[in-house]
């Protein structure tokens, strides 16, 4: 499978910005399951600037 890192850089919603995974979404996704989160990209802009992504915090933004 080709990557198109510069495709999902345009995409890209994370501000954390020496990220070495932006634009590599396996290797984000992969990383953040291991530290039992999720990627910025799962959260609205204003939770994703807290740099919380944890799954609690992804519960939290969506319920009513």
């Amino acid at each position: 499978m080709e990557c198109h890192v510069e495709k999902n850089k345009i995409q890209c919603t994370c501000t954390y910005e020496p990220c070495s995974r932006k634009g590599k979404c396996c290797e984000c996704i992969a990383y953040h399951r291991k530290q039992n989160q999720l990627p910025g990209c799962f959260f609205p802009p204003d939770v994703e600037r807290t740099y919380d992504r944890s799954i609690a915090r992804f519960i939290q933004s969506y319920r009513g």
